[in-house]
C-alpha cells in the first residue's frame, strides 16, 4: 500500500470522501426547509406524531420496543422477554432458562440508540454480566439464525386497504475471510468500512482479534445489520415485485395504528420471503425510520436527499389523514421534552456502550 492510499485507508478521510458517514445535520441540513414546509402546512412542527397512532411518539424516538412487540401478530418476531430494573441478575436468569430459551440469545435496551447496547449472548454468564450492566429496561430474546438481513420500507394511507413498499435494504454483516496468514485485525484494516469499527470491534472481541483465519473461512464479527455498526447496505428496492407486496401489504394491515415505517427482517431466502415463509421481525421502526437503502455507496448524496424527502411527503400525507381523523399532533412543549429526553438518554448510552 503506498503512501496515497494509506492516506486514503485514514479514518479522517474515509468519512470526508464517503457521504454516508457524514454527520446527521451535514446530511440533513440542506433539505431542511422542506420539512419546515411540510410542518407548516400541517400546521404542528410535529405532525409525525400522528403517522402512527398505535406507537409512543408515531414511532420517531424515545419508543418502547416491547410496546411495538406487542401489537405485531403472534409468530412473526422472535420469542422476547421483558425486564425492568431494577433486575435481579439469578432472577433473570432463572426466568430465561425455564422459557426454554436457547443460547446465543440477542439483549437490547427496550429504547433503541443507533444499535447501541445491542449484544449476543453465548450462555448465561454473559446474560447475568448484561443484566449487571444495563442502565435501563432491557429485552431477551431469541436469536434468529437466518441469515439475511433486511429493511423493508411500508406506508400505508390510512383510508386505504393496500399499502406498498417503498424501498428495500439488503445488509451485509461485519465479516472477514481468513486467508491462514493474516489476522483479523490486518484484514478488518484492508476494509475502510471496517475500520472505523476497529475500536468498537476491539472491545467486543479483544484478543481475538489477533487470531489467524484458516484460509477460506468467514468470520462474522458484527452478528446484526446496523450501518452505524458497520454493516454494509444494499438498495434492492427493484426487487420488489406485485408477489412481495402482497405479502407485507397482509402483514402490516395486521398491525394494528400502523402506517409508516420500516421492518427490519431476518430471511432464509427471496424465494421464502417472496411467499411469506422463513423470516421474522427483528424490529419495527416508525416515524423516525430512514429509507435506508440511500445508504447503497453506489448511491449519490443527491439521490438520498430525494428519497428522504419523498418519503418525508408520505410522513405529512399518512399524518394529516390521521389527524383528521382525531389524531392529536403532539404539541410544541411534549415535542422539545422529547428531544431532551433522548438527547439525554443517547448521551448516556455513549458513556456506557460502544
Amino acid at each position: 500500500m503506498n503512501t496515497f492510499q494509506r492516506l486514503l485507508h485514514r479514518p479522517f478521510f474515509i468519512r470526508l470522501l464517503n457521504w454516508e458517514y457524514w454527520p446527521f445535520a451535514v446530511v440533513y441540513g440542506p433539505i431542511l426547509p422542506v420539512y419546515f414546509l411540510l410542518a407548516a402546512r400541517a400546521r404542528a412542527l410535529f405532525f409525525f406524531s400522528a403517522s402512527n397512532p398505535s406507537i409512543e411518539t408515531g414511532g420517531f424516538m424515545m419508543e418502547s420496543k416491547k410496546k411495538i412487540y406487542d401489537i405485531l401478530p403472534a409468530g412473526t418476531y422472535p420469542r422476547t422477554m421483558f425486564f425492568a430494573l431494577p433486575a435481579d441478575v439469578s432472577a433473570v436468569v432463572h426466568a430465561v432458562r425455564e422459557a426454554g430459551f436457547r443460547y446465543p440469545l440477542i439483549a437490547k435496551p427496550d429504547i433503541g440508540a443507533k444499535g447501541m447496547g445491542v449484544r449476543k449472548l453465548d450462555d448465561e454468564a454473559e446474560l447475568a454480566r448484561y443484566c449487571e450492566e444495563s442502565p435501563m429496561d432491557f429485552l431477551v430474546q431469541e436469536y434468529i439464525h437466518f441469515e439475511k438481513e433486511a429493511g423493508v420500507f411500508f406506508c400505508r394511507m390510512p383510508d386505504e386497504t393496500c399499502g406498498r413498499i417503498t424501498g428495500i435494504v439488503r445488509k451485509e454483516f461485519v465479516k472477514v475471510t481468513g486467508d491462514g496468514i493474516q489476522t483479523i485485525r490486518q484484514l478488518i484494516l484492508k476494509e475502510k468500512r471496517f475500520i472505523l469499527q476497529l475500536q468498537a470491534l476491539e472491545q467486543m472481541h479483544s484478543g481475538f482479534l489477533d487470531a489467524v483465519l484458516p484460509n477460506g473461512v468467514e468470520q462474522v464479527l458484527v452478528p446484526y445489520g446496523n450501518h452505524a455498526r458497520g454493516s454494509k447496505f444494499l438498495d434492492d428496492t427493484d426487487l420488489v415485485d406485485a408477489e412481495l407486496q402482497d405479502v407485507f401489504n397482509t402483514l402490516c394491515t395486521k398491525i394494528p395504528g400502523f402506517y409508516y415505517g420500516r421492518l427490519d427482517i431476518r430471511y432464509e431466502s427471496w424465494e421464502k420471503l417472496r411467499k411469506g415463509e422463513a423470516f421474522s421481525i427483528i424490529e419495527l421502526n416508525g416515524a423516525g425510520s430512514e429509507p435506508t437503502h440511500i445508504y447503497d455507496p453506489r448511491h449519490s448524496v443527491f439521490y438520498a436527499w430525494n428519497e428522504i424527502i419523498r418519503h418525508w411527503f408520505w410522513l405529512f400525507r399518512i399524518s394529516r389523514a390521521n389527524h383528521k381523523k382525531g389524531i392529536p399532533y403532539m404539541s410544541f412543549a411534549e415535542g422539545r421534552q422529547m428531544f431532551r429526553d433522548n438527547t439525554a438518554f443517547e448521551q448516556k448510552m455513549e458513556q456506557l456502550y460502544v
